[in-house]
């Protein structure tokens, strides 16, 4: 991977994820190649935190039907990353929504 854009994809939102949240952990969806330690150092560059521990699943496609057209989704990566004990990532602005 040459560039920590490449390895981050984009931040999971979901009601899970959200709670995660209040545990310093934070979700994303990663470059299928990427292995940990890329993961790790990706996202110490972008949000400027120390990563403690970064635990990583494969996301396997599900079965999906449009009318008579059946089909799979698409098979992605996902990482659930542990930030350092005060760290945070301000991904969508402040979770003041998400702590009351």
């Amino acid at each position: 991977m040459n560039s920590a854009y490449n390895v981050i994809i984009r931040p999971i939102v979901s009601e899970r994820s959200f709670d995660l949240m209040g545990q310093n952990k934070y979700t994303f969806e990663v470059a299928k190649q990427a292995p940990k330690e890329e993961i790790a150092a990706a996202v110490e560059k972008l949000f400027g935190v120390h990563v403690v521990k970064v635990n990583t699943m494969n996301v396997k496609p599900k079965n999906k039907r449009v009318r008579y057209v059946a089909g799979k989704t698409r098979s992605w990566k996902k990482a659930v990353v542990t930030v350092a004990e005060g760290d945070t990532i301000e991904i969508f602005g402040n979770n003041t929504a998400a702590e009351e």
